[in-house]
């Protein structure tokens, strides 16, 4: 209806399901006129998802809507919004919280909200946590297919990397209460997503921070391995967060030859980095639980024409500048690891040797290019 302010929106998310559940009832009490809506993708084998809809009253309706694609987090999609805009319409409700599923990631959804708002604005995105299973999970690297949680039939994600990313997307960390937790996964949580606002459910601050806002635009910057918002250093209660920046391209044998042992250094690691047979292309780094991800990330900036940048969003000429260097550009390794008891030194060690020798580095980049493309396998395998 004209003139009728839009619905709130707030996304909350996360594996630990009893968190989740926990910080979605709080807030239908907490807010007023306040529904949450919920997608069961355990009866995906079945063809179908089952959507509730709850006050803190109770249960409000429930139907089903078909796979799309054969997909559980598709026909989610498809069937939010409608969703959404139904009660947007209705004018009743104050606040509409989407509680996703254990392995639904909040980005997807939260774009599409963003991209539907003419009656509605998303504005929270939560991801709840028990601390006490923080590290377990971080180091979990069973397939979610494995664990029961696959959204579809095709999804090689795992029980770590997708918390991972619930854990680090999200503006506000929803902390229960967990006797089991101590200082060290205060420090670890703190660590890994540092701008959080960490919020405890029992708290006031709940419900305002449903409706503080939340920027679509920025929170996708901040993961674009380009121009991600990584950790800074820390060392607290026995976790470490170690950040390593050096503008020397690796050696790709003597990376890959290492990737293991890199991989498994810490619970956590992300970043970007360059190869010295591959100058032209940023790599993205995402390790979590054992398993690591490298992927191509598009050219660096150095290796674009200077016409084809007016169409690089802003942030990433930004973060650009920040670190150009007079020969390589934008080219450089900048990579985190947060754990408990890290190994700073064997890491820092490590790392320095998988780059090129000084007598590699004066050979220059015509004889880098030729050197043996070890990661083929790993970034070619789609051509």
């Amino acid at each position: 209806m004209e003139g009728q302010p839009k619905l709130p929106v707030v996304i909350v998310c996360g594996l630990h399901s009893e968190a989740r559940t926990e910080v979605v009832e709080r807030l239908l009490r907490a807010v007023p006129g306040s529904v949450a809506l919920h997608h069961d993708h355990s009866t995906a084998a079945h063809g179908t998802v089952r959507r509730t809809i709850r006050s803190d009253a109770g249960e409000l309706s429930a139907g089903e809507t078909p796979l799309v694609n054969d997909c559980a987090c598709c026909a989610l999609r498809e069937d939010l919004i409608p969703e959404l805009e139904r009660l947007a319409a209705d004018g009743l409700t104050r606040l509409a919280v989407v509680e996703l599923w254990d392995s639904v990631e909040p980005r997807a959804m939260a774009e599409v909200v963003a991209a539907h708002g003419e009656e509605t604005v998303l504005t929270g995105v939560f991801t709840a946590v028990d601390p006490a299973l923080l590290l377990p999970c971080l180091g979990n690297g069973d397939d979610l297919a494995d664990a029961g949680l696959a959204a579809a039939p095709a999804d090689r994600r795992t029980v770590a990397d997708t918390f991972a990313r619930q854990l680090e997307y999200a503006s506000v960390l929803a902390l229960v209460d967990s006797p089991e937790a101590d200082e060290e996964d205060a420090a670890l949580l703190g660590q890994l997503h540092p701008t959080a606002w960490h919020v405890h459910p029992a708290s006031g601050e709940l419900a305002e921070a449903a409706f503080a806002g939340f920027d679509v635009r920025a929170a996708a910057a901040a993961q674009d391995p380009s121009c991600a918002l990584l950790p800074q250093e820390a060392d607290e209660c026995g976790v470490s967060t170690y950040v390593w920046h050096r503008d020397r391209p690796f050696h790709p044998e003597r990376l890959y030859q290492a990737l293991e042992d890199l991989t498994c250094a810490a619970a956590r690691s992300r970043g970007r980095f360059w190869l010295a047979d591959r100058p032209d292309t940023l790599l993205a780094w995402d390790a979590a639980g054992g398993a690591l991800s490298v992927e191509q990330a598009g050219p660096w900036l150095a290796a674009l024409p200077d016409a084809a940048w007016e169409m690089v969003p802003p942030e990433r000429r930004a973060a650009a500048a920040m670190g150009w260097h007079p020969v390589h550009g934008d080219r450089c390794q900048h990579l985190v690891f947060t754990s408990p008891d890290l190994d700073r030194k064997g890491l820092r060690q490590l790392l320095e040797s998988c780059l090129l020798t000084d007598a590699e580095y004066a050979d220059g980049p015509d004889a880098w290019r030729h050197l043996s493309s070890a990661f083929a396998p790993l970034l070619d395998h789609a051509t």
